[in-house]
């Protein structure tokens, strides 16, 4: 006999889950069929961003040529350091030998005196501590027992300093690896950014630049009437060493001769003409005599842009710089206006 009770009925609390899951999955769907896929970025937004990766590689490269020049100077002055503990082991051993010839002679005549062969036989500053082994010995042997005293203490300073300068190197050399790898990373990553163009994108922006350049050197070969004082002595011979590597790849570390970064070439630069300055755009800052005003500025000049000065270049006059830019670039010409960060001030060498 069949049944005719009425089936259950589900509970309120049962169907306002169901129609709150609903109404998600049916808003979901709706959010999936009208997203639009992510727009590729215009050529001038992925400029601005490969820009912005060229400058944080550039920080990295500057902290890396400051790595890298304090690895330089540690290493020479450890160098220095053990070259001195050699000569003054040596120095020692001689002055202990000295000693010894004093107890072999006094050996022969009669015995050792009890008081160097004490000292013979133990610390020479724990022996000297001892004031009153002292009146046991002649003048001679007290003297030539303090110079081994001071021997001693000197190598132990310098050993005692070499010591630390090696920790300080191999740190150092931590940092150097880490500001590499940084700035290879932010280089990658323009790459990448680039490699998204088109080829024509690419042309066009090449060709901006290009244009840029040539505008910029015409307008520093056009100052026919004098009206900025050209770079004379050996800041002219700098200038004119800077002149001759136009076109001159730039490659991040590099200070020449065939290839540049921004500091590298205006160390460079003004190596060519004897004068020898820092290594990196932030110690080139603290050098010489700053100058403010672009209109007191002469040819030569250092010129450091952006606020924590980690780009520098050559001032070539008319409000420009001639200067290593960035990578996938020439040394070159390029106005003030077209550097990307604000001028901070110039130097006077």
């Amino acid at each position: 006999m069949a049944s005719h009770r009425r089936p259950k009925q589900p509970s309120r609390a049962r169907v306002s889950v169901l129609t709150t899951v609903a109404a998600a999955a049916v808003a979901v769907s709706a959010q999936a069929a009208n997203a639009a896929p992510s727009a590729k970025p215009s050529k001038d937004e992925v400029k601005s961003q490969v820009d912005k990766l060229y400058q944080q590689a550039e920080q990295a490269t500057e902290k890396y040529n400051g790595a890298k020049e304090k690895q330089e100077k540690l290493q020479k002055e450890i160098s220095t350091i053990q070259d001195n503990v050699a000569r003054g082991q040596q120095e020692l051993n001689q002055l202990r030998d000295h000693l010894g010839s004093v107890a072999a002679g006094q050996y022969r005549t009669g015995g050792i005196d009890p008081s160097l062969q004490l000292f013979l036989s133990a610390d020479p500053d724990d022996y000297l501590d001892k004031a009153s082994t002292l009146d046991q010995l002649s003048g001679q042997q007290v003297e030539a027992m303090k110079k081994v005293q001071d021997k001693q203490r000197e190598l132990a300073q310098e050993r005692a300093e070499a010591t630390t300068k090696l920790k300080d190197l191999a740190a150092t050399r931590t940092e150097l690896g880490n500001k590499k790898k940084e700035a290879q990373t932010k280089l990658a990553e323009a790459q990448r950014l680039l490699n998204s163009l088109t080829a024509e994108e690419k042309a066009t922006l090449a060709a901006e630049e290009s244009r840029a350049s040539r505008a910029a050197e015409r307008t520093v070969m056009s100052d026919t009437g004098g009206s900025v004082k050209p770079a004379s002595g050996r800041v002219g011979s700098a200038y004119a060493a800077a002149q001759g590597k136009v076109g001159s790849p730039y490659v991040y570390g590099a200070n020449g001769p065939s290839s540049f970064d921004c500091s590298g070439l205006t160390s460079w630069a003004y190596a060519q003409a004897g004068i020898g300055i820092p290594r990196t755009s932030e110690s080139q800052a603290n050098i010489g005599t700053r100058i403010y005003s672009q209109s007191q500025l002469q040819v030569g000049d250092l010129v450091f842009f952006f606020n924590d000065l980690h780009h520098v270049g050559l001032y070539a006059g008319n409000g420009q710089v001639l200067h290593a830019p960035r990578p996938g670039t020439v040394v070159r010409y390029e106005s003030f206006g077209t550097m990307g960060g604000p001028f901070m001030f110039g130097v006077r060498v």
